[in-house]
């Protein structure tokens, strides 16, 4: 006899033998010894969880001729057949190959006959949500009423892609990720029989690795005795999956809080010269980076030696929650930009060497120190919006609006601007949602801050006097203030003017764009400009808007991605 994997040959044979379903079996179970098995059933979960185990269980259970408490007996002449896939009565469809009109009408006919040995016709369709809009509307009428002899069971990852008059039919059973309790339980049975001398470590790394999947932890356990030698510790495992050791990866972390550069690209490149792949050393410092955060906030760890855990200490002693939260998130994209890059190790260099730039990090540290530094942080982003405002005023050449990092050298400090801008915008703004609520000292830059970054309701107290020409000013200060970016910008370079004692006229010298007329003739915004003035009149007034028509200004290309940029509030870059 051939050979045969791992997953094949421990394959459950009844269902107290499948792991982590047992309120699935147990239900199962009970309806066939109440002889009360319905006529169609879907088997939903992820992969390797046991749904195609369970139906062919079912179906053998269903047609057994000696059940036991709801099991099949595996030793009668049906059950004999169906193991060894000689019985014709079950039969099993996988709906990735077979998913046309013409399979599920051959289906359609073959119901119509009695099984030939069995009591039920069982059809077992795996992957069922890739069968036609055309397979589905023929399966629908024999779906809700087949014949007494016939039982479907039908299996898949997505039941989302199924329709609703398909899902209506069906008894429902969601299959669960499967612990790595339950599995390291499972892989000690198979590595007894097998004798297979494995270690905890090991065993508690194909767990993390198979990530809930029973099949994917046999096929992991199979990889490491191909060898031929069945012990399997957890090096072993790390060098055949290309997972970097834990103090490799803690030197790579500890070398990026540490800002040390050359640290950090030396402990890489050991990393890399001994084949590791990139993304799995991502995703070792993605999750060791979260074991120190789950340490520093629970003080619990698992999987780690005592040495290991001294380290993780070590590392959670001198950086804060909010350090490791961000240099998570930007891992992440790392490990987002690398698989859409040829370049996986130019790039991976790269993105190391900005995790170790200080100023990185320490605009990172703003949510943290947001007391000591809110001052600085609001002065400073005042100082950049204004220079960017500047700019964009003075009637310069746009030539081009181009991603971050493509700027010519001349404007390489415009670039910074902007880009530093719209980062410390977005931490200080993090920073006021997440951890002012919980600072009952903070400093007044912080309330400062906070009352400039504010949500649209919150009113500015402003000293406005009668004169438009002094309110105005005003008006589009508060706008600034309180993050009106589109109305804002939109609004520079206007003037008011007083009309009669109910209205008041804003005057456009250089013309409206396009995008400009649609963005003030908003209720909201018409409102939002109107109330204003009113309060600085002390009355009701209405607005009008004055556009000279020997200036009617037709919209660029470059003006509608500029506002485009003000409204999404993404970063931009401009060159000359």
């Amino acid at each position: 006899m051939g050979y045969t994997a791992l997953y094949r040959k421990f394959r459950p044979l009844t269902f107290g033998e499948m792991v982590g379903q047992e309120a699935i079996t147990r239900t199962l179970k009970n309806q066939i010894i109440a002889n009360r098995v319905g006529h169609a059933y879907l088997f939903n979960g992820g992969r390797g969880t046991g749904k195609t185990s369970a139906a062919k269980i079912l179906a053998r259970a269903v047609n057994c001729l000696n059940p036991k408490d709801g099991e099949p007996c595996n030793e009668c002449e049906i059950c004999k057949e169906a193991l060894s896939g000689a019985l014709t009565d079950i039969v099993e469809m996988d709906a990735a190959s077979n998913n046309s009109v013409e399979d599920i009408r051959s289906i359609r006919e073959e119901v119509n006959f009695l099984p030939t040995k069995a009591k039920y016709r069982v059809y077992i369709i795996d992957e069922v949500h890739m069968l036609s809009t055309g397979a589905f509307n023929a399966l629908l009428k024999t779906l809700e009423e087949p014949p007494e002899h016939v039982k479907f069971i039908l299996a898949t990852t997505e039941p989302q892609k199924l329709p609703a008059t398909i899902l209506s039919r069906c008894q429902r059973f969601d299959f669960k990720r499967i612990s790595n309790e339950d599995i390291i339980k499972r892989l000690k049975i198979v590595c007894e029989e097998s004798e297979i001398e494995i270690t905890e470590e090991a065993l508690n790394i194909i767990a993390i690795l198979s990530e809930g999947a029973m099949r994917d932890a046999l096929s992991i356990l199979e990889r490491c005795v191909q060898d031929g030698d069945n012990k399997i510790d957890e090096n072993k495992i790390r060098d055949l999956v290309g997972i970097p050791s834990t103090a490799l990866v803690h030197d790579v972390i500890d070398s990026v809080f540490s800002y040390d550069i050359d640290k950090t690209l030396e402990a890489v490149d050991v990393i890399l010269n001994e084949g590791k792949d990139i993304v799995n050393l991502l995703w070792e410092m993605i999750k060791y980076c979260k074991d120190v955060l789950v340490y520093k906030t629970a003080g619990k760890l698992e999987m780690y030696n005592d040495e290991e855990k001294a380290k993780i200490k070590d590392i959670a002693d001198k950086t804060t929650k909010e350090q490791l939260i961000n240099i998570i998130y930007e891992l992440s994209e790392l490990e987002n930009d690398i698989k859409r890059t040829t370049q996986k190790t130019i790039m991976f260099q790269a993105g190391m060497i900005k995790l170790c730039q200080p100023r990185t990090m320490n605009e990172n540290n703003v949510q943290s120190n947001g007391i000591q530094n809110g001052q600085n942080s609001s002065s400073n982003l005042e100082a950049r919006v204004a220079k960017i405002e500047n700019y964009l005023r003075n009637n310069r050449n746009v030539g081009q609006i181009v991603n971050q990092g493509n700027l010519q050298e001349g404007n390489s400090v415009l670039q910074n601007d902007i880009i530093n801008t719209n980062t410390t915008t977005n931490i200080i703004g993090k920073s006021i949602s997440n951890n002012l609520n919980n600072l009952g000292n903070s400093s007044n830059a912080v309330k400062q801050t906070k009352t400039k970054l504010s949500s649209n309701n919150t009113t500015t107290t402003m000293n406005f006097s009668k004169n438009s020409e002094e309110y105005w000013p005003q008006i589009l200060n508060d706008l600034k203030q309180r993050g009106k970016r589109v109305l804002y910008t939109n609004l520079m370079g206007t003037r008011a003017k007083e009309i009669n004692d109910m209205t008041v006229g804003i005057e456009f010298p250089n013309g409206m764009t396009s995008f400009g007329k649609l963005v003030l003739d908003k209720q909201e915004n018409m409102r939002e400009i109107s109330n204003l003035v009113s309060m600085a009149c002390g009355k009701e007034m209405q607005i009008k808007y004055i556009v000279p028509e020997q200036n009617t200004h037709k919209v660029t290309r470059e003006e509608n991605l500029q506002n485009l940029a003000n409204e999404s509030d993404i970063p931009f870059n401009i060159i000359d």
